[in-house]
């Protein structure tokens, strides 16, 4: 598995196959009946690089993006991040033949560790805050566009 630099400067983010995904959504179980969905966004796989410093430092680090959604990402990281930290977060992707960006604030709401055949150490979950002008559009047209792909 290369490591996060190795992934960022590869070519593979570029033409990574990306495909919409249910069945990763988590469910509770309601006392006697059926699960229910406890998630307001649809969740789409997909493996991007992002840059990423928490609010209150200088300087970004690296990480990927495992699937993303309206509502907020999975991510993983080399660093221990504290639950309820404030990030800024900039997803690098091509659209056409440009490289273009999605700048957001999030907050981290879970952490785990990351699983064993990654190269990074721990895992996240981040919940949007907010969005620089004109980025919550550009993240809702690459989910749609990255949901219709070929599975």
């Amino acid at each position: 598995m290369p490591d996060a630099d190795e992934f960022w400067m590869s070519h593979q983010f570029l033409a990574t196959k990306i495909k919409g995904t249910r069945d990763r959504l988590h469910s509770v179980a309601k006392e006697g009946g059926s699960p229910v969905e406890r998630r307001r966004h649809l969740r789409i796989s997909v493996k991007l690089p992002f840059d990423y410093s928490l609010v209150e430092r200088e300087g970004s680090l690296r990480g990927i993006v495992e699937d993303a959604s309206e509502g907020g990402l999975l991510v993983y990281l080399l660093e221990r991040i504290e639950i309820g930290a404030l990030i800024r977060i900039e997803i690098l992707f091509s659209k056409d033949t440009e490289l273009t960006t999605i700048q957001a604030i999030a907050r981290v709401v879970w952490s785990g560790p990351a699983a064993q055949d990654s190269w990074a150490e721990y895992q996240y979950g981040v919940q949007f805050q907010s969005f620089f002008k004109g980025d919550f559009n550009r993240l809702k047209i690459l989910l749609r566009e990255v949901g219709q792909a070929p599975r």
